[in-house]
């Protein structure tokens, strides 16, 4: 269903991604993200569609996320790029076009702005109550639910009055607030209802709105995020992303997941994973590692933005490790598509994150998982990756490990790296 809804979206979407670009032309030569009138018109010829069709189906690809705004300009989104290897893609991608109803199909003109604002904010309790149904509902129930959520909505507004308050009946007291009938909410309903149809969520006809197969699942979906949100195990969904991953440091892997899974339930996927990005650029080795853990828990929406830090050194490792595994690699093999001197940075890392939170024993154990077979040719090239952490990570190493000689080879490879010799 998603991929029939989103079809026409797509074929404009692939048209722009093959017939413009760098040197072919501009679908936004007037500088805002909208197709010119001479780029509408050159869709319209070589589709076969009237130009008012181009360019609804342009406005859905770009709430769709099939195609991207970046300022003046517009370019193909990662759910075009990923349309036919990716089902989730092509969900997310409705999805996002389900939560813009109310743009994808602007009300009728004459409502009070507010009014209009009060019905979109009611809406989600009416999907619930369709959804909870799994029938058909009359309409004139939902306009009663909207009703009294409209006036919920007025009321909550209204629920700490400024100034001395005079019982109601009392001369010049104020009124109590309007009950939401007042402002004639069955043609927003309507339009609501005819938005939310246009857009394949619900059917409407004979009085009656039933949520359609695709529309009950997002809804579904919408409601689950909000239970996961509200069980967040440790407390950390307030939190930034720094502060969450420091706070699943000390959890066990399925409850850090979790958290992961109910901080990110409670933001926009774009935003959180540029901020555990952000998080990954410190300098806590630990909290890098944590930041890509949690990023295997978005899966495909952080492919794009995994992919444009494998030029930055200190993210480069994780991030190819990370779209290994997100092509299929198992997670034991992956590591064959680091270099000898990309593993090894990564080793040392790593070592810094244990060093820095772990006990001396982990540390020890780290040797084990070092890609070089003794441990000279592992101090050799822990010396030339020169990673910022080197010095401190053998020093840790040697004071931990029990073996006097390894120890004291280590130490003396942590004083050649601190001062420069050989």
């Amino acid at each position: 269903m998603a991929r029939s809804g989103l079809a026409d979206a797509a074929r404009v979407a692939r048209w722009a991604d093959s017939a413009l670009g760098p040197g072919r032309g501009s679908a936004t030569a007037d500088g805002k993200a909208t197709l010119s009138d001479a780029t509408a018109a050159h869709a319209a010829r070589e589709l076969g569609l009237p130009v008012a069709k181009v360019r609804a189906d342009w406005d859905t690809a770009r709430l769709a996320g099939l195609v991207e705004v970046h300022g003046g300009t517009a370019r193909p989104g990662w759910r075009l790029r990923a349309w036919n290897r990716d089902d989730s893609a092509v969900l997310r991608g409705w999805v996002a076009l389900f939560d813009a109803w109310s743009l994808a199909h602007p009300e009728p003109a004459g409502h009070e702005p507010g009014a209009v604002a009060e019905v979109v904010s009611a809406m989600p309790q009416v999907l619930s109550f369709l959804q909870l149904s799994a029938g058909p509902v009359p309409v004139a129930q939902l306009l009663d639910l909207l009703e009294q959520r409209v006036t919920e909505l007025r009321t909550e507004r209204c629920e700490v009055p400024y100034g001395p308050r005079l019982e109601p009946g009392t001369p010049g007291a104020e009124p109590d607030p309007a009950p939401a009938a007042d402002t004639a909410l069955a043609p927003l309903l309507d339009w609501a209802l005819h938005a939310l149809a246009a857009v394949g969520a619900l059917t409407c006809g004979d009085g009656q709105a039933t949520l359609t197969p695709l529309g009950s699942w997002a809804v579904w979906v919408k409601l689950e995020q909000i239970c996961v949100a509200a069980q967040s195990p440790a407390g950390n969904i307030e939190q930034s992303a720094e502060g969450m991953l420091r706070g699943c440091g000390r959890l066990r892997p399925n409850a850090a997941r979790a958290e992961y899974r109910a901080w990110l339930a409670a933001r926009p996927v774009g935003s959180a994973v540029a901020e555990l990005l952000g998080a990954a650029r410190g300098e806590d080795a630990l909290l890098r590692g944590l930041a890509f853990e949690a990023l295997r828990v978005v899966g495909a929406p952080a492919e794009p933005d995994v992919r444009g830090v494998l030029d930055e050194p200190t993210l480069r490792p994780y991030a190819l490790l990370w779209l290994a595994e997100h092509d299929g690699a198992d997670p034991e093999d992956a590591h064959e598509v680091l270099t000898r001197p990309e593993a090894t940075w990564l080793w040392v890392d790593t070592a810094a994150a244990v060093a820095d939170h772990g006990e001396a024993p982990l540390l020890v154990r780290h040797l084990e998982s070092a890609v070089q077979a003794t441990v000279p040719a592992l101090l050799d090239e822990v010396r030339a990756v020169g990673h910022p952490r080197t010095v401190q990570v053998l020093v840790a190493l040697a004071a931990a490990h029990p073996d006097p000689a390894l120890a004291k080879a280590v130490r003396r490879a942590a004083f050649q790296v601190h001062t420069g010799g050989s």
